[in-house]
């Protein structure tokens, strides 16, 4: 689903970002990217939406490659993708219905659909009772979900959340990531970039970790014999 191979990343001013970096998200996967700040969690993302391209090496979700990608393409593999991140970024003069909706008609899709899949949304999230509140009416765990309808209004194969639960409290931060949770089990592989260390322990998912843009753990691979 997700293949980074040899990724190095570049930038002018500050240096690698990335340096050799290989992994595999397989579909229907729950991966955490974890590592101190700095460490090129969120370098990985941007590759993988297509904000950013490497220096050299190849990204791949599912069959559109780095090495190719443009134009059309890009639009192509972003609605293959659904991104949350740290601080909701809503439409503050919206309500939260309209917030799902604006992501839906900015794909183009008709209007006779998007009042049906908006009530589907925030059901899934729930929110429906809340569809006619403002941003500023929500708690954060609340406004975080409206941010994860709106991530899923293209049925994306793939949910990229960028410390999601970073601006939360304990109690909004495990209903978030059960909801990432119940999401992964439909079937949507969900790579989430995190600082709660005591999420990660506590979840048993596997765990790719960063530390100065190298990849320094990946719990899915085996741990070497002790003195092999």
């Amino acid at each position: 689903m997700i293949r980074f191979t040899r990724v190095r990343k570049e930038y002018a001013r500050t240096g690698v970002a990335l340096a050799d970096v290989s992994f595999s998200v397989a579909k229907g996967e729950f991966a955490f990217l974890t590592g101190p700040s700095g460490a090129g969690k969120s370098t990985i993302l941007k590759l993988i939406f297509a904000e950013e391209f490497p220096t050299s090496g190849e990204v791949k979700v599912g069959n559109i490659s780095s090495a190719t990608l443009k134009g059309g393409k890009v639009a192509a593999l972003r609605r293959k993708l659904g991104v949350v991140f740290q601080d909701f970024r809503l439409l503050e003069d919206r309500s939260v219905e309209a917030n799902v909706a604006f992501a839906l008609e900015v794909t183009g899709a008709s209007r006779a659909t998007i009042a049906p899949k908006v009530s589907r949304l925030l059901t899934q999230v729930g929110l429906a009772s809340k569809s006619h509140a403002l941003p500023r009416e929500l708690s954060g765990g609340e406004q975080q979900r409206v941010a994860i309808a709106r991530a899923l209004v293209n049925d994306p194969v793939v949910i990229l959340a960028d410390e999601p639960t970073g601006n939360l409290d304990e109690r909004a931060t495990r209903g978030v990531f059960q909801l990432l949770r119940d999401i992964n089990a439909t079937g949507t592989a969900v790579l989430m970039a995190t600082h709660n260390l005591e999420l990660v322990r506590q979840s048993q998912c596997r765990t790719l970790e960063m530390n100065r843009g190298k990849l320094v753990f990946d719990s899915a691979e085996p741990t070497s014999p002790e003195g092999a």
